[in-house]
């Protein structure tokens, strides 16, 4: 214990004396200037134009960091599918566990960059309608983990119950 916590307080200290000092220093000086002046701006953590708003993020997320809001104005993705809701990411509650990013339908089902993510997403260029349309072959049973987190919250609640 006493190593994990020296360790602790080393990391510390290197990474303050690296941003205030510049001492062994691997960033450039405009970076450096922008945490010391707190200019740096966190990245956004949905790509709110693939986004379909099915909730499964919401649903998957065992530390319920995730929620949904709903927009101002109804997106029509395509004929039949109306977005009302986008989920926003609470940063403070999130454990990194990546679940909302692998039960994304965009990620589980397409193989395609999930629209939500802990970190950054990056750019997401997908063209949702084109996704939808086209055949998907995926087996019956990855359709149905999957649907368990896109359609009940109580999936993780249950699976937490049961593992006791």
């Amino acid at each position: 214990m006493k190593d994990l916590i020296r360790i602790f307080l080393e990391g510390i200290i290197n990474n303050v004396s690296r941003i205030l000092f510049a001492s062994d220093r691997v960033t450039d000086m405009d970076i450096r200037n922008s945490i010391i002046e707190g200019r740096v701006m966190p990245m956004d953590k949905v790509a709110e134009v693939p986004c379909i708003g099915c909730g499964g993020c919401c649903n998957a997320c065992p530390t319920e960091a995730i929620e949904m809001i709903d927009l101002k104005e109804p997106v029509e993705m395509m004929k039949g599918l109306v977005k009302t809701q986008i989920p926003v990411l609470n940063s403070e509650k999130c454990v990194n566990c990546y679940y909302c990013h692998d039960f994304c339908p965009l990620y589980a089902l397409f193989g395609m960059a999930g629209t939500i993510h802990p970190n950054d997403v990056g750019e997401v260029e997908s063209d949702i309608s084109q996704l939808l349309e086209k055949p998907i072959k995926i087996s019956d049973d990855k359709i149905a983990f999957i649907a368990q987190y896109l359609s009940d919250s109580t999936v993780l609640k249950k699976r937490k119950q049961i593992d006791r």
